[in-house]
């Protein structure tokens, strides 16, 4: 195993600083302009490692080449550069904590705040380890930039390693992965790959080949707008239909917080409008296609048993593919699972392999036929102001890296 704490933590906090949220309203790709300053970044840091092919696709994914120097498959490896919009992400101030000492960490920005093994056990296991978090007001955008940098990383040294025997490597960093868009259809042919891995995972020894399947709604509820004074027996009050939508749906059994293992959810994210007019926007969610499915009935069942209510109202409920659980393919074909579960074992890591409560960019690889399985990277809760990374991880997952790159090359 090589060194490689000093450049993670280098990288990390480098990447993490530069602001690259994603935003589902935006029709563009990629769907906000700030992510070209790390797509750009990326894109110059490859060529100045000597990376070859080095190319900035017009759909917002960065794709290079890092040679092999023997005979095997074409292997992928991607990470996303958008961070989360559930949660602020603008001014991230990154900061390491050197040598974990197993107490509280507190938040320079709100001192309210504080991560406790107590409250994370997994925390409770780095002991020494040096964790990176954000200030408190942000998210730190671990995920996915410590992907980002265990990639970056690994190709760095190879390149500096001319005499490592491996095969063809090729590098993706892929824009929108937050908000399901992060894989156009062209990116399959352009990456090149025979089989592929996202470092998005979590905790060490996670290698997961199966994702929840996943649908997108959105209701619209259209009623009657007139001057509230002169309203009796004349306004259809649309927020007032739509919050009936909302109370009708399973609040104990179907939710993302009353729910987890294999449970799949109906998540409502945002609630919009006024009285003329509202929009609802879902996220449906099972590991089984079947109960997919049926979520997205119960949903347009609700809607229809509303709209029945109030005649004048106009009720519309649509929804859309996002992605498919990965499994359904690579459990024909194992085969990049167990190298990578080879690889970790040769690192003295056991491998664990849990269903996904999420997708990935290799959801959709897979799905368009690039198998890709998920690989840890250790980042721990994600998408709010406690996440956090340890830079150790991130050195056991570029060894990962490594390790699947020296093995596929027999």
């Amino acid at each position: 195993m090589s060194d490689f704490n000093s450049e993670l933590e280098t990288r990390l906090v480098r990447y993490a600083a530069i602001d690259s949220q994603s935003d589902a309203d935006s029709p563009s790709a990629p769907s906000t302009a700030i992510q070209h300053a790390l797509l750009d970044l990326l894109k110059s840091e490859l060529e100045e490692i000597g990376a070859q092919d080095v190319v900035k696709t017009d759909y917002g994914t960065v794709i290079a080449t890092i040679p092999g120097t023997v005979p095997g498959p074409t292997v992928g490896f991607l990470a996303h550069v958008d961070t989360a919009p559930q949660f602020n992400a603008t001014g991230v101030k990154p900061r390491v904590i050197k040598g974990y000492n197993g107490g509280a960490i507190t938040f320079p920005d709100d001192p309210e705040l504080t991560l406790t093994p107590e409250e994370f056990p997994y925390l409770a296991e780095k002991l020494g380890h040096d964790i990176v978090t954000a200030s408190g007001l942000t998210l730190l955008g671990a995920d996915d930039k410590a992907g980002v940098a265990i990639i970056m990383t690994a190709a760095r040294h190879l390149l500096q390693n001319p005499d490592i025997p491996r095969p063809t490597m090729r590098v993706a960093f892929t824009p929108d992965e937050e908000i399901g868009r992060g894989v156009d259809a062209r990116l399959p042919a352009d990456l090149g790959a025979d089989f592929a891995y996202t470092f998005d995972g979590g905790a060490v020894g996670e290698i997961e080949y199966e994702s929840f399947s996943a649908d997108g709604a959105v209701v619209m509820v259209k009623g009657v707008s007139i001057h509230p004074g002169l309203a009796k027996d004349k306004l259809v009050n649309a927020a007032h239909l739509a919050s009936k939508i909302v109370m009708t749906l399973p609040h104990v059994t179907l939710t993302p917080e009353t729910t987890d293992d294999r449970d799949g959810f109906i998540h409502l994210t945002d609630m919009n409008g006024g009285s003329s007019e509202m929009r609802l926007k879902f996220i449906l969610r099972d590991f089984e296609l079947d109960g997919l499915e049926a979520k997205g009935a119960l949903l347009r069942q609700v809607c229809d048993a509303v709209a029945a209510t109030e005649p004048r109202a106009e009720i519309t409920c649509t929804i859309t593919s996002q992605y498919r659980n990965m499994r359904y393919w690579l459990e024909t074909d194992m085969t990049p699972v167990d190298l990578a579960r080879n690889a970790a074992r040769e690192l003295g890591v056991e491998p664990v392999s849990v269903p996904i409560r999420g997708g990935t960019d290799g959801s959709r690889l897979t799905e368009m036929g690039v198998p890709c399985p998920n690989l840890f990277t250790g980042m721990q809760n994600i998408h709010g102001p406690l996440e956090w990374v340890s830079v150790q991880d991130m050195a056991l997952a570029t060894d990962l890296c490594l390790s699947i790159l020296r093995r596929a090359g027999g």
